[in-house]
């Protein structure tokens, strides 16, 4: 009969904590670094794909960390000031990036120094098919010059 007691308080335990750890979540208190976070990172990404379309690296180095790494699938991670350019270069010249798409599922992190974006992108040629898309993790670091993206990695959804 103890052992019931105890399995049934155990399950009790369980279940409340379960309960309260989901109501919790469905009632996330307002954090306004978040929001800012947020917000600084939708208007980046709006503007990522534009460097692209118009053949222009400044747009897409500035996005950027000067600290940063790109990890891109299947080859080495590309790191330091001079890697946003040199991803640019081989991303528009090597295979013909002309324009994209990203779609944010989540981001979260306290916003006061790091957060982390997690989703989708597509890349599309310049006829504007798409030729690859896939996952991506992205941690933002907060700048002097804004939110920027420290750590960038992104695989494909597709065997190449």
């Amino acid at each position: 009969m103890k052992r019931n007691n105890i399995q049934s308080a155990i399950f009790l335990f369980a279940m409340f904590c379960l309960f309260n750890n989901c109501d919790a979540q469905q009632h996330p208190t307002e954090n306004p670094n978040l929001e800012e976070a947020k917000k600084a990172i939708a208007k980046s990404n709006s503007i990522y794909f534009q460097a692209f379309a118009k053949g222009d690296s400044s747009i897409f180095i500035d996005r950027y960390a000067k600290d940063c790494w790109i990890m891109p699938p299947n080859a080495p991670a590309l790191c330091g000031a001079d890697a946003p350019l040199e991803f640019f270069r081989i991303a528009y010249h090597k295979f013909g990036l002309r324009n994209g798409r990203f779609i944010t599922t989540d981001v979260f992190g306290d916003g006061r120094e790091f957060v982390t974006e997690v989703g989708f992108w597509q890349s599309f040629d310049v006829d504007n098919k798409m030729f690859d898309n896939g996952k991506f993790l992205v941690l933002w670091k907060k700048t002097p010059n804004g939110w920027k993206m420290f750590r960038d990695s992104f695989s494909s959804d597709h065997d190449k």
